[in-house]
């Protein structure tokens, strides 16, 4: 009797790490899925520029580019390898040539989150200048440094669970540096920097498009205050600061990353919206 009761123990812990490899694999399969239908989108918003002269949509999005379908001459659109942009596009027209770059998001949902950026917390505190306070409490935040005292996740901190002063630093200097963070989140920067933000809504097999010049899209985006969330995260504007976790444990969780609500762009104020 006492064999088979350690038998039956055996065979459901071993059900159990299964079913929790096949949960983790499925998280992978999820994510490498989402990542493949984001790189399709690219292609087809891509061939979509790539026959302008018979695409309502494309010679839509080149009019909101402040391009003239009567002027253009020819358009053709690439894929940069990179760059926060996803689509570049070289537009000729009567007057000359001017290359277009856009960061394009897929999403299928209303209430669905897109990362937008994703680094190691040394890079963006190298970006952005960061003083050491600030550095020390994200390094709590994502488990570089290990919880100092007891925490809802014994691999790191939440911002909630910091001290005070570590808190008001994180908020301080996030508030006073946002213009730039947002920017450089959505556009990036450099020669290559996105000019324009577009999303594709793929709910039906009639997806809804819009477009919005970066300077609308971090307009947008960076509205409102910066402050601590409930779950212990940070929400600059309308931008949500966490970290990565997932990967199986890896040291890639420990990672930073910044996500946007995508759909919200259909509601934002434009000084030259295209949408469908």
């Amino acid at each position: 009797m006492k064999s088979l009761v350690v038998v039956l123990l055996f065979l459901l812990l071993s059900n159990g790490v299964v079913t929790a490899q096949e949960t983790d694999a499925a998280k992978v399969e999820r994510g490498s899925k989402t990542a493949k239908a984001g790189f399709q989108n690219e292609d087809e918003i891509r061939g979509k520029f790539n026959n302008w002269k018979t695409d309502a949509d494309a010679r839509a999005w080149l009019e909101a580019m402040q391009h003239p379908i009567a002027d253009v001459t020819s358009v053709s659109a690439l894929k940069p390898h990179g760059e926060k942009a996803d689509v570049e596009v070289t537009v000729k027209t009567k007057s000359g040539e001017r290359v277009e770059r856009i960061s394009i998001k897929l999403v299928s949902s209303a209430n669905g989150f897109n990362q937008i950026d994703k680094r190691w917390l040394k890079t963006y505190a190298q970006m952005w200048k960061m003083p050491p306070n600030v550095a020390d409490a994200l390094k709590l935040f994502v488990g570089e440094t290990p919880p100092r005292e007891s925490s809802r996740d014994k691999r790191r901190m939440y911002l909630d669970e910091l001290d005070e002063n570590a808190q008001r630093a994180v908020v301080e200097f996030f508030t006073a540096n946002k213009d730039e963070i947002v920017s450089d989140l959505l556009s990036g920067d450099g020669i290559h920097a996105a000019g324009w933000l577009m999303v594709a809504h793929k709910v039906t097999d009639k997806p809804k498009w819009v477009i919005r010049s970066a300077a609308d899209a971090i307009k947008f985006y960076s509205a409102g205050p910066v402050e601590l969330t409930k779950a212990g995260n940070l929400k600059i504007g309308r931008i949500t600061m966490q970290r990565k976790g997932g990967d199986n444990g890896r040291d890639t969780a420990k990672m930073l990353q910044f996500k946007i609500n995508p759909v919200q762009l259909f509601d934002a104020k434009s000084s030259a919206p295209v949408t469908r």
